[in-house]
Formats: C-alpha cells, structure tokens, sequence
C-alpha cells in the first residue's frame, strides 16, 4: 500500500481519520520483536521513510514504539526511525533548524538502542536517513 500524497501539515491535506488503522493494528501488544518486525505496520514504516511519506511513516510505526517496554534497546531504535521520519519532514516542509536538531534526538535514541539488529536492519539504515538532512 502506498499513500494518496505525502501529508506536510499545513501544506496539503491531510488523510482521512482512521485510514491507517488497518496497519496499526497489525501491531499486538503481545508480540516478540521479531514478529513485530514482520509487521506491516514495521515495514510499511521503512518503507516510507525511504519514499518520502515521512509522516505516514511515524503513523504507523507509533504504535509499535508504544508497546515497547521504556527504556529498552527496541524502543530507543523505533524511536530513532520515528524521530528520522520527523526530521525528514520538517526538512521537506523548510523547517531547517527543527530538523537539525531531532537529527539529533535521533542520533541520540540511536546511540541508546546500542545498535539492535533484530529488526532486520541497523544503526547504518538511520544514518543514511539522517544524512538526507542538510
């Protein structure tokens, strides 16, 4: 599934209520991490960080962050792709300074992760997000 169009608050109109939650709800609260990388909702939020549907992405890749126990290496990763999604867009919507400084929130969750590799990809995959940020 790919989206309509790219949300950028304020500058084009943003989705339907609800039109994810399909995707969202592919995500269980009683899952083991390697079956909540075999989500859609994980994938399709990669996905998107890659094609530019930056807050789509944190959509769906939310509610993962949300059942992760605080505080652990998993969570401190979604929360890295998440806030390389936020700063992806703030870039695209020209906000520079923002997005600079969530690279470095970003960077900071990433370095708390102490790079996970059970999610099918690493520390290298954000890098590479983040580095689209000028």
């Amino acid at each position: 599934m790919t989206p309509s169009h790219a949300y950028l608050p304020g500058l084009t109109p943003r989705h339907p209520d609800g039109c994810f939650d399909a995707i969202r709800q592919t995500v269980d609260r009683g899952m083991t991490v390697q079956e909540l990388a075999a989500t859609p909702a994980f994938n399709l939020g990669k996905t998107w960080i890659e094609t530019g549907f930056y807050w789509e992405a944190h959509e769906v890749l939310e509610p993962i962050w949300l059942i992760l126990p605080d505080a652990s290496p998993d969570r401190y990763f979604i929360q890295s792709m998440i806030q390389t999604a936020n700063a992806l867009l703030k870039q695209r919507m020209g906000r520079g300074a923002a997005a600079r400084r969530i690279v470095g929130l970003a960077r900071a969750a990433l370095v708390s992760a102490h790079p996970v590799k059970s999610w099918g990809i690493d520390s290298a995959w954000v890098e590479n997000q983040l580095a689209k940020v000028q």
